[in-house]
């Protein structure tokens, strides 16, 4: 039974972040190895507390080993991939403390105390490259225009490694405004209607302010799962998840992040922990869950993160949240959007299957399209009569108008030969539009120009939009940090514990009465999420994209 609890994890990614910022005040002439420093970011894993060490250009595994007063083969222990493939520059090492000492939590603008120098006439700060002036400023505890004046800075660029120097606080004159403060609701005394509405006066509504509240996470994923895929996926998600936290933590957000390994239906986590943790991320299939349901019914908020198929479990779980758009939901969009783009000319094909078995896909699509109420020809065939079907098809279509057809299948061979007989009646000049399941874009036998030449609308729970900033933001980051690319796995880790870290760091435990009040564009998800009639919450944020003519992919929602 495997348990790792991560604490102070602000610190532990700031402490990863530095890995790219060069020892101050050393010269090439001083020295040939890079001096092994002790870190001050420590970790638990399996219940010892560890070091958790960034290896810089030069150093060794002997010096490393010196330093930390261990052997190379407790090394080895912590880190098995290090005997296999070597050393390598910039990346983590867990070393055993002897000492066992007691893991401190240090508050985050204390956090990186190895980037300053005192002097005689205030504080030298190094700059990093992720930092600003505002949170440099928010850091140290003084004002922005306090360190623009002491540097005699005419504007805030940055530059990574710019040494500033910091004046004492002493020697800033504070107006008395500025010494507001939102408190806490654990220092206050107050309403919570009445706190809400002062913050509502003094920020814009689409602001969050966050009370000084430190949110404790349960983390419970399968990371030693069987087969390699899915042990990676899980540990993407685990990465981004890290990533936000490391985000938040700058926005002043603290959280306490406790990650289970629930590989092969394990559970090593007890019910004191989960019931006293504020969230719950995990455990992935539905299975786990139910069993996590069992052992800590009193949970108070449990997020189902990657399956759909949890969604059943909703409806008797009063605190559980299915983060995935459920299938069905996306299959009602898709018809909505139909609904909403058909104009008094146009014709509606459905075209489903003959003779295929019926499955719950298929049926959840026919339902969709008949609760919208709109009228449409049904147009059913096999793969056999693939090629004779243009004709009977275009029997049902008009020429002055949009021909907007809904495929009501998921089958990859039969979507294929309907995609390749709908680009046939392009290339025949007709004016057509596809409606289709998210999952044609994952058949790889289908070429992406068919989806283009057919102006194909989908609807789903899924998407990344790469001209999106803050999209590439992330990337750059998560490259930085990890070395590799994010998966749509990393997305989605950051995105759950981006947003439910900070509902939670907001409401506290009036969440339930505000999770519907804040719909959110994350970078691969769009949370909105409603509470259901008898039980937990569902999230409805369904995406939509266009694959225009011209090879463009547009989000338009």
């Amino acid at each position: 039974m495997e348990k790792r609890v991560i604490r102070s994890i602000g610190r532990l990614m700031l402490a990863m972040a530095m890995t790219f910022v060069l020892p101050v005040s050393v010269s090439a002439q001083d020295y040939e190895n890079t001096p092994v420093s002790i870190s001050k970011e420590k970790i638990r894993v399996d219940g010892k507390v560890c070091y958790s060490h960034i290896v810089l250009e030069r150093q060794t595994l002997f010096s490393i080993s010196k330093a930390y007063n261990v052997s190379i083969e407790d090394i080895y222990k912590y880190n098995p991939s290090v005997k296999e493939n070597g050393l390598k520059k910039n990346s983590i090492l867990i070393i055993p403390c002897n000492d066992e000492p007691t893991v401190h939590v240090a508050e985050p603008e204390k956090a990186e105390a190895p980037a300053v120098q005192t002097q005689s006439d205030g504080t030298v700060h190094i700059v990093k490259w992720y930092e600003d002036l505002d949170v440099i400023a928010e850091k140290y505890g003084v004002t922005v225009e306090a360190i623009m004046k002491a540097n005699g800075l005419k504007g805030r660029k940055l530059t990574k490694r710019q040494k500033l120097i910091i004046p004492a606080s002493s020697d800033i004159v504070v107006e008395e405004t500025v010494t507001e403060e939102i408190p806490s609701t654990e220092e206050v005394d107050t309403p919570a209607e009445e706190t809400e509405e002062a913050v509502q006066e003094e920020e814009p509504e689409d602001r969050w302010i966050f009370p000084d509240r430190e949110v404790s996470v349960s983390l419970l994923l399968p990371l030693k799962a069987t087969g390699s895929a899915s042990s990676r996926n899980n540990m993407d998600f685990y990465s981004g998840v890290l990533l936000a936290t490391y985000d938040m933590a700058k926005e002043g957000i603290k959280t306490e992040l406790s990650v289970y390994d629930v590989a092969d239906g394990n559970l090593p986590v007890t019910k004191e922990r989960i019931e006293n943790s504020d969230l719950v991320i995990g455990p992935i299939s539905s299975g786990d869950l139910s069993r996590l349901f069992e052992l800590a019914p009193d949970a108070k908020a449990v997020i189902s993160p990657l399956d759909p198929r949890a969604e059943e479990l909703v409806g008797t779980h009063e605190y559980m949240i299915q983060a995935p758009v459920p299938h069905k939901l996306q299959y009602e969009d898709l018809a909505a959007w139909l609904k909403e783009d058909k104009r008094y000319s146009d014709k509606v094909i459905v075209i489903t299957e003959k003779g295929a078995r019926q499955n719950a896909a298929v049926d959840m699509i026919k339902a969709a399209i008949d609760s919208t109420g709109i009228s449409y020809s049904p147009f059913s065939y096999s793969i056999l009569e693939g090629r004779n079907v243009t004709e009977p098809l275009i029997r049902l279509m008009t020429d002055k108008g949009t021909n907007r057809f809904l495929i009501a299948s998921e089958s990859e061979a039969f979507v294929n030969d309907v995609v390749r007989n709908l680009n046939v009646l392009v290339h025949k000049k007709y004016d057509i539009v596809l409606y289709a399941p998210s999952k044609i874009r994952s058949f790889e036998t289908i070429e992406a120009e068919n989806f283009h030449n057919v102006n194909m609308h989908v609807s789903l729970g899924y998407y990344i939009d790469y001209s999106d900033k803050r999209v590439m933001d992330f990337i750059m980051k998560y490259r930085a940090l990890f070395n590799t690319e994010p998966t749509q796995f990393a997305f989605q880790g950051y995105d759950i514990a981006g947003y439910f870290i900070r509902l939670y760091s907001r409401y506290g435990n009036r969440w339930p009465s505000k999770i519907g009040d804040h719909e959110m564009q994350m970078l691969q998800s769009t949370f909105d999420c409603l509470k259901t009639d008898d039980g937990g919450y569902i999230n409805t944020g369904v995406r939509r994209i266009i694959y225009g003519n011209d090879w463009s992919v547009n989000k338009i929602r």
